[in-house]
């Protein structure tokens, strides 16, 4: 059983675009501490990979689920046994979190351990490019400053001492993002400012200097989302941001944040220790 995490995008820039129609980008990931849970139990009477998901999911067909394809790109390598699958959702779906991205690269994980096939991270990375572009990211889900169109890393190992002692808000309301139309609406640029070298300074600093690209053009289309955050800030934090292309936001706090429920009705919130 492993624990897939969720993550924030500390910045997000988007600076080219792409001959094969995708972006550049530049943005830094980082690891929080709000999980999915991820079982395999080997079926050797069985035909092929069986899913039971449970919680906080959306529904769509099981061989579109990154856990599912996770298991194939394997078993089309290796030597696998037909598998039960059970996943547990917690971090919310179509949020920017890369929930569904963590259980796929965690799959992969989960999998070469409990059948000892003895593939090294950069094969497993190069496994879970296939399955997404931040996947490579969770094979180690370490603070990473990523390029190209997320798969590019480079470990930022100071981050995690700098953002200790901190504490983390995540609120994802309701609202559904489509992703084409944001970045339908950017034009691609490059910052003034690297979020590599945003993140080295103090917390304090980022408000004013760390960005995402995908928050003009949504928060225009749900506005909603520009309320969030600017209720984070009410509420104290020190630093907020909309996470990845959303809809969650995240809010940086020298304490614990209280009564998220009842200030963010009908909402998904969550809250803990960056420790």
């Amino acid at each position: 059983m492993l624990h897939p995490c969720a993550k924030i995008n500390l910045g997000l820039n988007i600076v080219s675009r792409r001959p094969d129609g995708y972006h550049n980008l530049e943005t830094v990931f980082y690891p929080i501490p709000l999980y999915d849970t991820l079982e395999v139990v080997a079926e050797p009477l069985a035909d092929a990979p069986a899913l039971v998901i449970t919680g906080n999911a959306v529904e769509g067909p099981p061989e579109r689920n990154l856990v599912v394809r996770a298991y194939q790109l394997l078993a089309a390598d290796y030597d696998l046994p037909p598998v039960s699958i059970r996943l547990h959702k917690t971090i919310p779906s179509q949020a920017g979190m890369g929930g569904g991205s963590s259980d796929g690269a965690f799959m992969l994980r989960l999998l070469n351990d409990q059948f000892q096939l003895g593939i090294d991270t950069s094969r497993l990375q190069q496994y879970a490019m296939k399955l997404g572009a931040d996947c490579p990211f969770f094979i180690t889900s370490e603070p990473a400053y990523a390029t190209g169109i997320g798969e590019q890393l480079e470990p930022l190992p100071h981050l995690s001492q700098q953002l200790s002692g901190l504490y983390i808000a995540i609120v994802k309301p309701p609202v559904a993002v489509s992703t084409r139309d944001a970045y339908a609406a950017i034009t691609p640029c490059k910052p003034d400012h690297c979020c590599r070298d945003i993140v080295a300074e103090p917390v304090a600093k980022w408000r004013n200097l760390l960005t995402n690209d995908f928050e003009p053009p949504l928060f225009a289309m749900h506005p909603q989302l520009a309320a969030i955050k600017a209720q984070l800030y009410d509420m104290g934090a020190i630093y907020a941001q909309m996470s990845g292309s959303g809809s969650a936001l995240f809010g940086l706090f020298a304490s614990m944040p209280q009564q998220l429920e009842q200030r963010f009705p009908n909402c998904f919130t969550y809250a803990a220790s960056l420790a």
